[in-house]
């Protein structure tokens, strides 16, 4: 009974908490009902509260549908009155659409009509005015538009005159306007407009002398280089008498006449369009290239204004700053000869229009200002030709390079200007041409030794014969009687290498030309380059093939045969370098070829090479060497790795047959030793602890075929039992 009190009671207090949480949650905001709700699923009776929350649900849905109910029919009437007012208000907006496009339209005729009305009176009113003004102000008018006419046909003298008569006649008669004092102030600004007119004449001319300054330098250096072609025609015939041009001839691009240029000339200014046609008998005078009346003229109106020291400073100034551009070498010019003769031209050209500037003047530029700038260019050349010459690594560029440097310091050398520098810089630049040859023959010297097939040259006729011997110098009476067909004991890289080396030297010729050097300074410079080809280039090429892994013996033979007559022949090389420049090798100070110390290391260095490859060779043989020191058996004959290395050895040795006999003998007696000492190790091995009789009659035998070999006289030239001395240590051992 008190249990079920008990429960009745949990039961109501339940009910009564679901409802305090039921009005919480209706009254609470729901960022905040979270504790609320836990207090729900913290609770046991989950399932009751949930019935209630249903319950709740259901009761408010039923209010507000009452609610919606009652107020739906007064919904539905606001609605119904309200499309009646939007229908009225349309109605109301197209009329007054419609009453505003009627006044517009009725209106606009009006509108147009006043606006007519308005223009009419307003230009009748402006053309009266300006007539009556016009009549008072067209002399001075007509007199002002004279003025500018002149100046536009540039006149500048005329517009001058104009401009003064202007200035003190008629201005005055109606000085009362105020466009006359206007005027009247402006003169000074027309004066300084003539100046400035004038000086953009001439700012057009030194823009056009600019652009076509490649094109004037292109003319002298064609008439310098036609000049030096005829001087050499002359002294090739001496019977013929000879006077250099004067500097007065060769100035023939800019010889005009002083009427041509006056100042008083009112002829367009700038350069003339001249096409490039074929030469004519005569070059091109400056009154078909260029028009220096622009210059004239204005040095002339600053002169007559009082400011010629003004455009002497200006003109200057300018010509200043065209010449650090001229001097500037585009990034690109090392790699075309184009790109050098643009800008060698440009500079001939700017300097001779500056030559004919300080002869056709009085004072405008003077010789001080004519020799900073050529200081200037002279120092800029030379160092952008130091910079761009370096890229360089072909020597026919370098080679035509230096005939272009050469025919531009002519060139301005006849118009005055000292170009002493420029040759000297060719020497700097004939050290670096050396270099670019030494590159070019190491490419000619390695493809050359590597092609060849290291054997005798065959001859099968008389006529190969002779063309051999026209190529390198060889004199063997005994190969002349032989029949044919016959060998050279050298291979094909000695007449190769040899006329190679005559075609280098002709190459440094090459560049010595024009340089106005001694014969003894071209002969020393030829054969320090030679010697450096030798020393250095051919040396170097040789050592490479000298060392690499895969050359053999037959290889290494000829090599030191090939060395040797290429040794011979450096005399004959001597007296191809006497000829051409007719030094004699007795001269004091005279160089010499080195030639003969670069061929003996190649040859020496090849006989390091024989004898370290037959011990290698030996070597590979005595690894084959199977020797059982425990045998019983007694053997009659020598091992067969011996045998077949002793045949090596005769058929090697066979080959060595043109060598040199001290090479031969120090070889076979370098392979004696080794091939006993190496036998005496395999011997004396700490794993041999004991022999048997068989073993040593074995070794014996091997020891005999060795005696024996060197009893042969594999290599002629030794005196008797000198070879067999190598395995005497050997002999005593067994």
């Amino acid at each position: 009974m008190e249990r079920g009190k008990m429960a009745e009671a949990e039961s109501l207090e339940t009910a009564a908490e679901h409802e305090r949480i039921l009005r919480e949650i209706e009254s609470t905001d729901t960022a905040c009902i979270g504790p609320t709700l836990r207090s729900v699923y913290d609770g046991e009776e989950h399932g009751r509260f949930m019935e209630k929350l249903e319950t709740r649900i259901r009761n408010h849905d039923r209010e507000i549908e009452k609610m919606c109910n009652f107020h739906y029919q007064g919904f539905v009437d606001s609605i119904t009155e309200l499309l009646k007012v939007r229908g009225e208000a349309q109605k109301l907006k197209n009329q007054v659409t419609d009453t505003n496009r009627k006044l517009q339209h009725e209106g606009k005729e009006l509108v147009i009509a006043m606006e007519e009305l308005k223009q009419c009176r307003l230009q009748q009113r402006n053309i009266s005015a300006t007539v009556d003004k016009l009549m008072l102000c067209l002399p001075v008018l007509e007199m002002y538009s004279k003025l500018r006419d002149q100046m536009k046909t540039k006149r500048h003298y005329p517009a001058l005159k104009t401009l003064e008569h202007l200035e003190h006649t008629y201005l005055p008669q109606v000085s009362h306007y105020r466009f006359c004092k206007v005027m009247v102030d402006n003169i000074p600004k027309l004066r300084e407009e003539i100046k400035d007119v004038s000086m953009s004449d001439l700012k057009d001319f030194l823009e056009s002398i600019r652009k076509h300054s490649d094109k004037i330098g292109e003319t002298a250096m064609k008439q310098a280089q036609q000049q030096r072609n005829l001087d050499n025609i002359i002294l090739q015939q001496p019977r013929i008498g000879s006077k250099r041009k004067p500097k007065k001839d060769a100035y023939t691009i800019f010889d005009t006449e002083i009427g041509s240029t006056s100042p008083k000339s009112e002829q367009d200014s700038g350069i003339l369009d001249v096409e490039d046609e074929e030469d004519d008998e005569e070059a091109p005078g400056a009154q078909d290239l260029v028009d220096f009346s622009p210059v004239y003229r204005c040095l002339h109106i600053y002169s007559v204004l009082g400011a010629r020291e003004t455009f002497e400073n200006y003109y200057r100034k300018q010509r200043r700053k065209q010449a650090r551009l001229v001097l500037q070498p585009p990034s690109n010019m090392h790699e075309t000869l184009d790109g050098y003769r643009k800008y060698f031209n440009q500079i001939v050209g700017f300097f001779v229009v500056e030559d004919h500037i300080l002869h056709t003047t009085q004072g405008l530029v003077n010789r001080a200002y004519i020799d900073e700038l050529w200081e200037m260019a002279l120092s800029k050349t030379i160092a952008a030709l130091r910079t761009h010459s370096s890229y360089c690594s072909d020597p026919n560029l370098v080679l035509d390079l230096k005939n272009l440097i050469v025919l531009f310091a002519d060139t301005l050398q006849v118009y005055g200007f000292p170009v002493n520098q420029l040759f000297d810089m060719l020497l700097e630049i004939r050290d670096q041409y050396s270099e670019t040859l030494l590159k070019k023959w190491s490419g000619i010297f390695r493809n050359i030794l590597d092609s060849d097939n290291y054997s005798p040259i065959p001859v099968t006729s008389e006529e190969i014969y002779k063309k051999v011997v026209g190529q390198f110098p060889f004199q063997d009476t005994e190969l002349e009687k032989q029949p044919f067909p016959k060998k050279f004991p050298f291979s094909e890289f000695v007449p190769k290498v040899y006329n190679q080396i005559k075609e280098f030297i002709y190459a440094c010729l090459k560049f010595s030309e024009d340089l106005h050097l001694s014969s003894t300074e071209v002969d020393d410079m030829i054969r320090k380059s030679t010697n450096l080809l030798l020393t250095r280039t051919l040396s170097s090429s040789l050592q490479n093939v000298i060392k690499r892994k895969n050359i053999g013996l037959t290889e290494l033979v000829q090599i030191i045969i090939n060395t040797t007559h290429l040794e011979k022949s450096c005399k004959y090389l001597e007296e191809f370098i006497t000829n051409i420049t007719n030094v004699l090798p007795e001269t004091v100070h005279t160089t010499k070829l080195y030639g003969t110390t670069t061929f003996k290391d190649a040859r020496h260095a090849a006989e390091e090479e024989i004898y370290t490859n037959l011990n290698q060779k030996i070597d590979q043989f005595l690894q084959l060497a199977d020797y059982d020191w425990m045998t019983g058996d007694l053997g009659n004959k020598a091992s067969d790795y011996l045998v077949d290395l002793i045949a090596f050895l005769r058929s090697t040795f066979a080959v060595f047959t043109h060598l040199p006999g001290k090479v031969a003998q120090t070889a076979c007696m370098s392979a004696c030793k080794h091939l006993a000492t190496s036998l005496m190790q395999l011997l004396l091995e700490t794993e041999v602890r004991q022999l048997t009789l068989g073993a040593l009659q074995q070794f014996n035998l091997d020891v005999r075929e060795c005696e024996q070999f060197a009893r042969s006289g594999p290599v002629p030239g030794f005196q008797e039992d000198t070879l067999q001395l190598a395995f005497i240590d050997l002999r005593q051992s067994t």
